[in-house]
């Protein structure tokens, strides 16, 4: 077995070393400790021998805690930073974090608003960039920055975007088929993959997460497998439910996925899109 989990965050209670990014406590950390080798115990029982790491909000713009660990283990980890999308040349940082690892970079609306928020220079840059040097865009975002990201898609059609957590569908606890239409048309631009993750926080929230079949089956017939990877989104995976629940539901809980979709979805499109 050689899967990967496409998207874990990682932290360590030595603030000492890592401080804290300024308005985050020590109690924002929950659980207090998920270091890159509790991560490991929990991935590695199940087949899972590669991670995506994300860099924790708590850290602010500072990656180092994530690099670190992806030195220390070299090979096992991949990473998708966190800098200032508002300054108006990240270049020289993207290439920086490129040369240690870095293959994507977490962004998100922030106090933007949803129809604009890809509107201003920083960003803008961003994807020009990525599409040169081959670096992720990886959203957080809800369907209604989708329209904002369709529009920066059409003006760098050659950017790799990533989008998070099945773009949220469900996580008020309905699945609405405006959500679901909207995440498949973005389907039209060739470049945008789509994570599978965070079961434990989308439809019913509870596992073995079947209520989500009829939702990942419209976007594997959207995307097909070869633009979908897993991703358990630990520690918050882990607090209530088990690591071995997420990737069960990809292994033994939707029928309609052959077992080459199987190796795309669990190994081989993270495999493209974060370690090549």
């Amino acid at each position: 077995m050689n899967y990967i989990d496409a998207h874990s965050h990682v932290w360590t209670p030595d603030t000492e070393h890592y401080p804290l990014a300024a308005g985050f406590r020590r109690a924002n950390m929950d659980p207090p400790s998920f270091t890159a080798e509790e991560l490991l115990a929990q991935a590695k029982p199940v087949g899972v021998n590669r991670v995506v790491l994300i860099q924790m909000s708590f850290y602010g713009h500072d990656n180092r805690y994530m690099l670190d660990c992806m030195k220390k283990y070299p090979g096992t980890f991949s990473g998708v930073a966190v800098i200032d999308q508002n300054q108006p040349k990240p270049e020289i940082e993207m290439l920086k974090l490129k040369q240690q690892g870095v293959r994507g970079f977490r962004i998100y609306p922030q106090n933007q608003m949803f129809d604009t928020w890809l509107d201003n220079a920083g960003l803008k840059a961003m994807f020009a960039y990525g599409a040169k040097e081959r670096l992720n865009m990886c959203c957080l975002i809800d369907t209604n920055a989708l329209p904002a990201l369709h529009k920066a898609c059409l003006a760098f059609p050659e950017t790799p975007v990533v989008i998070d957590h099945i773009c949220r569908i469900g996580v008020s606890g309905k699945i609405e088929e405006a959500d679901v239409k909207a995440l498949c048309d973005m389907a039209q631009h060739k470049h945008v993959t789509v994570k599978i993750s965070a079961f434990y926080a989308l439809g019913q929230k509870k596992p073995p997460y079947h209520d989500l079949a009829p939702l990942i089956k419209r976007v594997y017939e959207a995307y097909g497998p070869e633009r979908l990877m897993w991703a358990t989104d630990c520690p918050f995976q882990v607090v209530e439910h088990t690591y071995r629940q997420s990737i069960d539901l990809i292994q033994n809980g939707l029928p309609f996925l052959k077992p080459a979709d199987k190796e795309w979805i669990l190994r081989k499109t993270a495999e493209k899109v974060f370690f090549s």
